[in-house]
């Protein structure tokens, strides 16, 4: 009798993770108020229209890949629901994608002239491409209703934008003031998460390669609780 209880804090829980997710990307894009390398800004720098703005993008961006996800492990009714749930997550997405695009240069100078200055657009011209290839080759194997495809497709879009955010922060890890060199650690700490890392990463790798074999396949429509 909790089952329902327990369905709509998972869906809040997770929207709301994912919605604060959005509002740190989006607050710290706009910059971070720096003086004398210590925070010098408010509690609530971050609630601006940018950065909620942001934190519905990374909810449709989520709710994305778990409606792809759906529609490659899913049939009858689930499988139809996740479908036209990606056309919707999808077309938010994109709204998301490029109206953040045009914002950040229009409004961050930095950000403008590393994507514009010296001929840059043309070097960097191959993600936005890519991008869109993507998002259409994406559309048109939901239509096609294909099971596979649209899962490959979203982690690949995922991918392109960590790699605009990427471009377009480097090597800021607070912009505008602190870079990724100003706060990394000493070498000596840096060779010490290096070897951890070594043994720990292809566990990490070997354990979701091994979980993806294990659930692998469909979920038949009468495998549920309910029908046992």
């Amino acid at each position: 009798r909790s089952k329902n209880f327990w369905g709509w804090a998972f869906v809040l829980g997770s929207t709301f993770a994912a919605f604060a997710q959005g509002l740190l990307l989006g607050g710290v894009m706009e910059g971070v108020t720096v003086s004398n390398n210590r925070f010098a800004g408010g509690a609530f720098d971050w609630a601006t229209p940018f950065s909620f703005f942001c934190g519905l993008g990374v909810v449709a961006g989520y709710g994305l890949l778990g409606a792809s996800w759906l529609n490659m492990k899913t049939e009858g009714i689930t499988r139809e629901f996740s479908l036209r749930a990606i056309r919707w997550f999808l077309a938010y997405s994109l709204v998301a994608l490029v109206l953040v695009s045009v914002y950040t240069p229009l409004y961050f100078p930095d950000i403008a002239r590393r994507w514009f200055s010296n001929g840059h657009w043309l070097s960097l011209s191959p993600v936005p491409i890519a991008t869109a290839v993507v998002a259409a080759s994406l559309y048109r194997e939901t239509r096609n209703k294909s099971h596979v495809a649209p899962f490959i497709y979203t982690i690949a879009l995922f991918a392109l934008g960590y790699i605009g955010i990427g471009i377009s922060l480097w090597p800021h890890i607070l912009p505008p003031a602190i870079t990724v060199f100003d706060a990394a650690a000493p070498v000596t700490s840096q060779k010490f998460v290096l070897i951890a890392l070594a043994f720990s990463l292809p566990m990490v790798l070997i354990y979701t390669a091994y979980a993806y074999w294990v659930f692998r396949g469909k979920v038949e429509v009468n495998s549920g609780y309910e029908s046992h």
